[in-house]
C-alpha cells in the first residue's frame, strides 16, 4: 500500500522539489502539500498549516489519513541569526508537534531534514565524521541539533520511525533561495545567467559542502526507503555530494560565462560559515542504505545555466505577452 504523506514547509526552497518528487512516485492524491501561505499556482492537496498548531495539525493527519511526515518547515540559518530566540521557538515547537502528533497517531515514518549548522568549534573541518561533537554556534543549528536528539528520543522511548539526513548546501534551480548561510552558490547563477556581476558574502577560498538539488530529493526518498532494520543511526545521517569554494565555482561557472564578474565583501554569514565543515564524511549513509551522489562539478553548473536560461526566456516571453495584450 502507497504511504499518505504529509509535507509541512511545502513552499520552501527543498519542498516545492519535493511535492512533484513524491507525487510523481506515489500519486498525487497521497501526498499532502502544507505550508503558512497557500500558493495561487499550487495543485491540489494543499493546507494552509502552522506547524506550530498541533491542533491544526492533528486534523489535517486524521482527515486524510496521514501514514508519513516530511517536516521541512524551519526558519533557516542566515534567517535565524536576525532573530534567534524566535527561532529556536519556531524550530523547536513545530518539530515538537510534529513528534507528538506522530505518536498518538501512530504514523508509520517521519522525515527530520537537519544540516552541516550542528557542526561547531569542536568538529574537524575536513571530512567531518557522523559522530563529531555537535557544538553548533547558530540558533538554526542549536535547534537542529537539539531535533536530533528529540529524533533519536521518540525511536528509543516509542518505537517513532524518525528518520534524518545533515542536508549540506542545497543547490538547485526550481525554487529561490530560502535565507541560508549556503545560498550564494544558487543567487551566483541568477546573476551569471543574467549577465550581472555578483558580490558574494563569503570569503573567495570560503570552502563549504554542497549538493545538487537532484541528489538532496532522491537521497531523502531513498532514506525513507530503506528497511527499517538498515537504518542504524536515529540521530542524522552526513550527506555530502561535493565541496567547493565561491572562487572555485566562480571558475567553473566562467568557463561557459567568460565576461561573469564577481566581488567579494564578507558580511555576518562568513562568520557563520567559517565554523562550518569544508568536508563531509557520509560513509555511514552509504554503508546503510547505500548514497552515492550523481552530480559532479561540471555537470552542476551545466544543469544550474541550462534551466535558469530557460526559466528567465520563459519568463521574458510571459512579459512580452502581457505588455502586447496591455
Amino acid at each position: 500500500m502507497k504511504p499518505i504523506i504529509l509535507v509541512t514547509g511545502a513552499n520552501g526552497q527543498l519542498g516545492s522539489v519535493l511535492i512533484p518528487a513524491l507525487r510523481n512516485r506515489y500519486g498525487t492524491d497521497n501526498v499532502i502539500a502544507s505550508d503558512l501561505r497557500g500558493r495561487t499556482d499550487q495543485e491540489e492537496r494543499f493546507e494552509v498549516l502552522d506547524a506550530t498548531d498541533e491542533d491544526r495539525m492533528t486534523e489535517i493527519v486524521r482527515r486524510y489519513g496521514v501514514t508519513q511526515i516530511y517536516h521541512l518547515a524551519a526558519i533557516l540559518s542566515a534567517n535565524g541569526e536576525k532573530n534567534p530566540v524566535r527561532t529556536w521557538d519556531v524550530n523547536m515547537q513545530a518539530f515538537l508537534n510534529v513528534l507528538e502528533v506522530s505518536r498518538k497517531e501512530r504514523i508509520e515514518k517521519v522525515f527530520y531534514p537537519s544540516s552541516i549548522a550542528v557542526f561547531g568549534e569542536s568538529a574537524p573541518l575536513e571530512n567531518t565524521p557522523n559522530d563529531a561533537f555537535l557544538d553548533p554556534l547558530t540558533s538554526y543549528g542549536i535547534s537542529k541539533a537539539a531535533g536530533e536528539n528529540w529524533a533519536k528520543y521518540y525511536f528509543v522511548k516509542y518505537g517513532l520511525d524518525v528518520r534524518s539526513v545533515r542536508y549540506p548546501g542545497v543547490i538547485g534551480y526550481q525554487s529561490d533561495p530560502g535565507g541560508g548561510t549556503t545560498d550564494y552558490a544558487v543567487e551566483i547563477f541568477h546573476y551569471a545567467v543574467r549577465e550581472q556581476p555578483f558580490s558574494c558574502f563569503l570569503n573567495p577560498d570560503e570552502k563549504l559542502p554542497m549538493i545538487f538539488m537532484d541528489d538532496a530529493i532522491r537521497a531523502t526518498i531513498e532514506l525513507m526507503e530503506a528497511p527499517k532494520e538498515s537504518i542504524t543511526n536515529r540521530s542524522s545521517y552526513n550527506l555530502a555530494g561535493l565541496s567547493f569554494s565561491p572562487a572555485e565555482l566562480t571558475a567553473a561557472i566562467q568557463k561557459h560565462c567568460p565576461d561573469f564578474r564577481v566581488s567579494y565583501t564578507p558580511d555576518d554569514r562568513q562568520n557563520i560559515a567559517a565554523k562550518w565543515p569544508n568536508s563531509i564524511d557520509d560513509s555511514a549513509a552509504r554503508t546503510d542504505w547505500g548514497w552515492e551522489p550523481e552530480y559532479k562539478m561540471e555537470e552542476l553548473v551545466e544543469t544550474m545555466l541550462t534551466n535558469l536560461r530557460k526559466k528567465y526566456e520563459h519568463e521574458k516571453t510571459r512579459l512580452n505577452q502581457l505588455t502586447a495584450e496591455v
